[in-house]
This record gives C-alpha cells, sequence and structure tokens, in this order.
C-alpha cells in the first residue's frame, strides 16, 4: 500500500493508470484497492479526480489489449488442437464457446469488465474469438470507465475509509471465484459421467 501511494504521489493520476495496467495483466493488487485509494488520493488534493479517471481507464484498457493479442495469438485453430489434449475438453465445447462469443460477445466484455477475476480474462476468448479490435477497445473502455468511476468516487467519498471499498469487494471477489470452482467442478463431473455412460 505504501509503495502504490508513493507511486501515485511521484507519478499523479498517470501512476494510477499504470498499476491498473499491471493489475490487468498480471494482478499483484487488485483494482479494488487501487481505485479507491487512488480517490482518496484525490481527496487530499494531490491528483484530479477527473484526470485519475480518465488515466485508469486508459490503464485498464491498455492492459486489457496485452490479454487480447494473447488471446488472439493463440487463435481458435491452435485452441482446438489444444482440446484435443486437455483432460475433458472437446474440439465441440471450443466451437460452442467460439459461437456463443460471436452472439454475446460486446454484452460479455462491457459486463465483464465489472466483474472482479473476470475483468481480466474476459479479454482473452475476445482475442481467441477474433472479435474487432475497435469494438474490444469501444467496449472495453465502456465498462472500465464504469468500474473505474465508481470505485474512485467511492475512495473520495469514504476519505479516510476508502478501505471499506475492498473490504466490501472482497467477498465479491470470493463468491465469483467460489461460482468459477462450481463451475468448473460441474463440468469435470458431468463429463466423468459422460464418458462412463
Amino acid at each position: 500500500m505504501e509503495w502504490i501511494t508513493r507511486l501515485m504521489e511521484a507519478l499523479g493520476s498517470p501512476g494510477a493508470g499504470l498499476l491498473v495496467a499491471l493489475e490487468n495483466v498480471f494482478p499483484p493488487v487488485p483494482s479494488e484497492v487501487i481505485l479507491p485509494l487512488a480517490g482518496f488520493t484525490a481527496g487530499q488534493g494531490k491528483m484530479s479526480l477527473i484526470a485519475a479517471i480518465v488515466w485508469t481507464t486508459i490503464g485498464s484498457t491498455a492492459g486489457a489489449l496485452v490479454l487480447y493479442g494473447l488471446g488472439a495469438w493463440l487463435g481458435l485453430d491452435r485452441l482446438r488442437r489444444l482440446a484435443d489434449k486437455i483432460p475433458f475438453v472437446t474440439v465441440s465445447d471450443v466451437d460452442k464457446s467460439d459461437a456463443w462469443f460471436d452472439k454475446h460477445g460486446s454484452k460479455a466484455v462491457f459486463i465483464g469488465r465489472m466483474v472482479p477475476v473476470v475483468r481480466s480474462l474476459i479479454s482473452i476468448p475476445a482475442g481467441v474469438s477474433g472479435m474487432p479490435i475497435m469494438k474490444f477497445t469501444l467496449y472495453t473502455a465502456a465498462g472500465s470507465l464504469v468500474w473505474n468511476s465508481a470505485l474512485i468516487l467511492a475512495g473520495y467519498a469514504l476519505g479516510d475509509n476508502y478501505e471499506l471499498v475492498d473490504r466490501y469487494l472482497g467477498w465479491l471477489s470470493t463468491a465469483v471465484l467460489a461460482v468459477l470452482a462450481i463451475s468448473v467442478a460441474w463440468f469435470v463431473v458431468a463429463r466423468v459421467k459422460e464418458r462412463r455412460s
């Protein structure tokens, strides 16, 4: 926390943007900590509130584009080949997921940017499915703007109690991880039963 605070004080709102970009690619510190702290720092007069929102949205979008690029590099054909080597996964699973993303990708990216854990991960299937990069960038920036604004403004309003944002959103992150874990477990059990029958 001290290092994050120093970086923001030294670089201002571009520092907050850099931290959020890094968090998207490799989450050492979640945005639930960075963004309210940016709001608190803006409340102290050490950076502009508007600049904090703008720079963190730029950072979020830049970080998401890195993961989009990873997904594009992986590509659908390579993912299909990998599916044959991954236990319980089939090529038809990849094709169904790709078809779903073609239909719902815009909404998934926009809403996904506001869901802990999913925020970063949603960029990879967007790249894999070949979602147009300008469309991806637009929906990513829009979703990030909503998320970043909400958390920065919460930190700004809460002042010294900005850590409450992370405390309450921590429950949401845990719930999302639990749902993902249950989904994976259900998928594996269903596949085992399918193969036995």
